[in-house]
């Protein structure tokens, strides 16, 4: 299930995107199916690059007309040149990193000028229930190490020089899952109640009924899981004739 909607994520047929933090490749082999985009997902761990890699064969059937490709990488030192890509995404990655700054200025630079970023992080007040249920939730090695207001985040970004077009929640659906999940984490899905809201998520990923999509379209802007931004990086003002930054 996308986090990111792309309606309000274009890409031009030709277009470069990046996936920061890309995992098992979600949102890169979705970015994959736009007409004509080339695609790199990069991330840390060889585990999920080989699960996103045998995905692509999945993809085949769709006749996608750009390229994929994934890469083991450091979010901190991105391993590509200033301004290399049209869109760059970041799903679910900042509250990971220590030096989430560092990690913004690397999006921002490895952004044309002219190009969309889409960052998404947890929603605060309901991973903030997730913390006080859990302390293994947010201890558990790889986790998550922070949890982010959204208007500070929205701040950090613009002032690295990006303009926020729109922002929306995604996920309302899965936030009693993840509440169950952390009040019963020893049990895990073999607690009685976690494996059955499994199973509705399982079952509503499947079959999208109406009910269920109502209700996340209905909470999404205050319950949703994830918050989702969209940002454009400005083109260079011209000034006296000349682009400033010129000289």
């Amino acid at each position: 299930m996308l986090t990111i909607d792309f309606s309000w994520f274009p890409m031009q047929t030709g277009a470069r995107c990046l996936d920061v933090g890309c995992g098992e490749g979600r949102h890169t082999l979705a970015a994959y199916l736009r007409p004509g985009v080339d695609v790199i997902g990069i991330d840390l761990s060889p585990k999920d690059l080989q699960t996103a890699r045998s995905r692509v064969v999945d993809m085949e059937a769709f006749e996608p007309k750009g390229h994929i490709t994934f890469l083991q990488g450091d979010a901190t030192r991105l391993p590509f040149p200033d301004a290399s890509f049209d869109t760059v995404i970041c799903s679910e990655v900042l509250e990971h990193i220590p030096n989430f700054i560092t990690v913004i200025e690397e999006l921002v630079r490895v952004l044309k000028p002219g190009g969309r970023l889409c960052v998404s992080v947890p929603r605060a007040w309901p991973e903030q229930i997730c913390w006080w249920l859990s302390r293994e939730y947010h201890n558990t090695p790889g986790g998550h190490i922070r949890i982010f207001n959204r208007h500070f985040l929205k701040r950090e970004i613009s002032r690295a020089g990006l303009h926020c077009y729109y922002e929306h929640g995604a996920h309302a659906l899965h936030v009693p899952y993840w509440w169950l999940r952390c009040l019963f984490w020893r049990e895990g899905d073999q607690h009685g109640l976690v494996n059955a809201y499994h199973r509705l998520l399982v079952w509503d990923l499947l079959k999208q009924p109406w009910l269920t999509r109502w209700f996340d379209k209905l909470c999404n802007p205050w319950l949703g899981k994830s918050v989702v931004m969209y940002f454009n990086k400005p083109l260079p003002t011209p000034v006296d004739g000349h682009v400033r930054g010129d000289e």
